[in-house]
């Protein structure tokens, strides 16, 4: 049964108190074998928004389901419009500071392995190649029929070829890819189907409402347990997806580091509470722990 998108999170409670200094997070970093899990924030200084934040992408649209998808041909057909520019702008963005940083910290034998919500793929792109992508990656497509994936690169040259004289401009990325698009734009694009079998293609990557592959989720239990502490990288934990982690580490008794902007919905599992921009809190941490250069 597939579980019902949760978009928004508000807390009933008093925030939490913050701290703007590194000193905890490095004393947490510093004892290694830590496991790190992070959302759209640590890839805003990329240029890619995030869902949440203050200017986030959920307050000006609501971004496909699952269920659209796979009842909807015209929500297929609006999704792959709008993806086929946005995903453009995601494959050109390149791995900030922040993403520079988890890799040195990685190569330092600092990290026992990364987690990442995120879909743009700059974890790897910034040398962290064992990244695990809990949501799965914008750049592979999969079919909905055959189960067989492809490189995104394929299908965009088959969408330019399948339609030659789409001018349609972007007027805002959000963090899936997807972009806004004029309706009358939308009508005129023609899909194409699965290569092997003609079935529908869907881009690998979990949609709200959408399960994550429950052989991922027990890789990432296994990273967590293999752990001696979670650090948890510019995401607000509104899903389940990335909370229940969170969770996991705190019930085992070991120490939980957030560092994003605002409250999270995992704040109270937390033992320290980092609210600064996470390009120089990382870059800063690196450099604490003599990990080498990462800008």
């Amino acid at each position: 049964m597939r579980t019902r998108p949760t978009l928004t999170w508000t807390s009933a409670d008093a925030p939490l108190p913050r701290t703007s200094s590194l000193d905890e997070l490095a004393d947490v970093v510093a004892r290694r074998r830590v496991a790190v899990l992070s959302g759209a924030g640590l890839s805003t200084e990329s240029g890619i928004p995030d869902y949440r934040g203050a200017t986030g992408s959920l307050r000006r649209h609501t971004p496909m389901t699952y269920d659209e998808f796979v009842t909807s041909a015209e929500g297929r057909q609006r999704y792959w419009a709008r993806s086929h520019l946005g995903w453009r702008t995601i494959a050109r963005a390149d791995p900030n500071d922040g993403h520079r940083a988890v890799t040195a910290l990685r190569e330092g034998g600092y990290l026992e392995g990364v987690i990442t919500q995120n879909v743009d793929g700059l974890h790897q792109a910034a040398g962290t190649a064992d990244a695990v992508e809990l949501h799965g990656s914008l750049d592979r497509v999969i079919c909905l029929d055959c189960r067989r994936t492809s490189p995104r690169a394929e299908l965009d040259r088959r969408l330019r070829a399948a339609n030659p004289d789409f001018e349609g401009e972007a007027t805002r990325i959000n963090p899936d890819g997807d972009v806004e698009l004029a309706e009358d734009v939308v009508r005129g694009f023609r899909l194409v189907p699965c290569t092997a079998c003609e079935g529908v293609l869907k881009p690998d990557v979990v949609f709200f409402g959408e399960n994550v592959p429950r052989p991922r989720v027990e890789q990432c239990y296994r990273l967590v347990d293999a752990a001696g502490a979670l650090l948890v990288l510019g995401s607000s934990l509104t899903v389940m997806s990335g909370l229940r982690f969170v969770r996991h580490a705190a019930n085992a008794g070991k120490p939980v580091v957030i560092v994003n902007h605002g409250q999270t919905r995992g704040d109270r599992f937390a033992s320290v509470r980092v609210d600064l921009p996470l390009g120089r809190a990382l870059t800063e941490l690196a450099a604490r722990l003599g990990c080498g250069r990462t800008a």
